[in-house]
């Protein structure tokens, strides 16, 4: 990910590098010394927080409570159930052994002396283990509903990486719940991806579409899982966040039952649903433009930034001492900050802020200070005007929330011109290639979908929940179909 000159690739010329040059040119992340990790930098880490902040206040007003699990499974909970250990075994991280040593060489080796008994799993997920306490908690139907969450590290092995869209270790949240009945199981996994869906859009400002994933692309051990889908700027999909309503399947593997209200021994009925770092990579990817990073204000670590034009001692008092109430006005707008840097040029700042996405910027200099006014410069749209000190406050907060709004509605706009309906083969293949998001019907049939994903690398993304039900024909097979479904190609 190396950009010495911090300079940004355009999109047009090449999508993936300018992504990584967005990364670098804003830092926010950089890769670690292990292959397929990233050292999240403190302006990437300051987005995960406000992420994290506002989305653990949304969880908790559901009734839920935070916990903490530990990082090491034992193998056995994994191989108790099969869909689900099916769904991770190729990246699982395993640990063999439990102290290393010095050799003759000076060397540190393995201690081939501490193998352990049991090969221990670092989580790529935690359903196992925390059913596996679950089934110690629950005996009486009085023990129902268990509502919890925890926001962890997991590790998944993988061999393409890319920051946030795809690492072997990344931060995130899970939540797991246990429940009497299905019907309260399924109201739960709806509800939190409308949880979901809701923070994405109001503070995000990406505009997702929600449905039910496919048979084969719902999560292992998951009866369905529920998602939210947003379209990237190159017409890839990204996978949200999702739910899943686990049914019984893992009540029955760990043995998690209760005495119901009629004295009779019933199974739990459970949930999980998670969102992560990858949201990051999302952010990136549906603001951000060829200058750099764009963040909507309702999650920017720092809303405005104010730079101070200074030229000489003298004049830089006066500036300063300008910027002392340009800070008294600001109050009440949110996190801002102010560059008095000296050693850095004003147009060298105006470039760095503009990289970073900071949503607005204030510029103060001798000419604006005899009209008792500063320049404010819009990230989103680089609108410039001259606004009055008495009404610096009220004109911010206008604004900030004039480009939350307008990236949210220019999100939508995309979203809604890149998808595009279809009824033949033909007409499937050519949008797909232009890397559209395409509703079509389909079968219901798990052969049909694998060899669309074959000849087109197009995946079912989700049946959408706002898409009606409607008779047709399969656009790859011919056979009957209950009602269009979303593909796209995908990260």
């Amino acid at each position: 990910m190396s950009n010495k000159n911090n300079k940004i690739c355009t999109r047009q010329e090449d999508y993936s590098q300018w992504y990584q040059d967005i990364i670098e040119a804003a830092d926010l992340a950089e890769y670690g010394p292990v292959k397929g990790t990233m050292v999240i930098k403190p302006y990437g880490y300051a987005i995960w927080e406000n992420i994290q902040k506002i989305l653990d206040q949304k969880i908790k007003k559901t009734g839920h409570k935070n916990m903490y699990f530990p990082l090491l499974i034992p193998k056995s909970f994994l191989t108790k159930e099969a869909s689900h250990v099916a769904g991770f075994a190729k990246e699982c991280a395993v640990v063999t052994h439990y102290r290393l040593k010095s050799n003759d060489k000076g060397e540190i080796v393995v201690d081939e002396k501490a193998k352990l008994e049991e090969e221990l799993i670092i989580r790529p997920t935690s359903e196992t283990i925390i059913n596996s306490v679950f089934s110690k908690w629950v005996s009486s139907w009085r023990d129902l509903p268990i509502l919890i969450n925890q926001w962890a590290n997991v590790v998944r092995w993988e061999m393409r990486t890319r920051p946030f869209l795809r690492t072997s270790e990344f931060l995130w949240q899970e939540g797991h719940t246990a429940h009497a009945t299905n019907k309260e199981a399924e109201k739960e996994a709806r509800k939190m991806l409308k949880v979901y869906k809701d923070f994405v859009e109001k503070y995000l400002a990406m505009a997702v579409v929600a449905g039910e994933k496919s048979e084969s692309e719902k999560f292992a051990g998951a009866d369905r899982t529920y998602t939210i889908e947003a379209i990237m700027q190159d017409g890839k999909a990204l996978q949200s966040a999702t739910s899943h309503n686990l049914g019984q399947n893992f009540a029955k593997a760990f043995d998690i039952k209760y005495y119901d209200q009629n004295n009779a021994f019933q199974y739990v009925w459970q949930t999980s649903w998670g969102m992560s770092t990858r949201i990051i990579g999302g952010l990136i990817m549906t603001h951000s433009d060829d200058k750099g990073l764009v963040l909507p204000p309702n999650i920017a670590p720092i809303k405005v930034v104010v730079i101070p034009i200074l030229k000489n001692k003298e004049d830089n008092t006066e500036v300063l001492n300008f910027v002392n109430k340009v800070k008294a006005n600001l109050r009440g707008v949110g996190n801002f900050e102010i560059d008095e840097r000296d050693n850095v040029t004003p147009g060298a700042k105006f470039n760095e802020w503009e990289k970073k996405g900071v949503p607005i910027r204030i510029e103060v200099g001798l000419r604006d200070i005899e009209n008792n006014s500063v320049i404010m410069v819009r990230r989103d749209n680089s609108d410039k005007q001259s606004v009055g000190l008495k009404d610096l406050a009220k004109t911010v907060k206008e604004n900030l929330k004039d480009i939350q709004d307008s990236l949210y509605k220019k999100a939508v706009d995309f979203r809604l011109k890149r998808t595009k309906i279809v009824d033949t083969w033909e007409e499937f293949v050519t949008e797909i290639e232009n890397n559209n998001f395409v509703l079509a019907h389909w079968s219901g049939d798990k052969e049909d979908e694998e060899k669309i994903k074959a000849k087109t690398n197009a995946t079912i993304r989700c049946l959408p929940f706002d898409q009606k039900k409607e008779s047709g024909i399969c656009v790859f097979s011919k056979k009957p179909s209950k009602q269009r479904v979303l593909f796209a190609k995908a990260y």
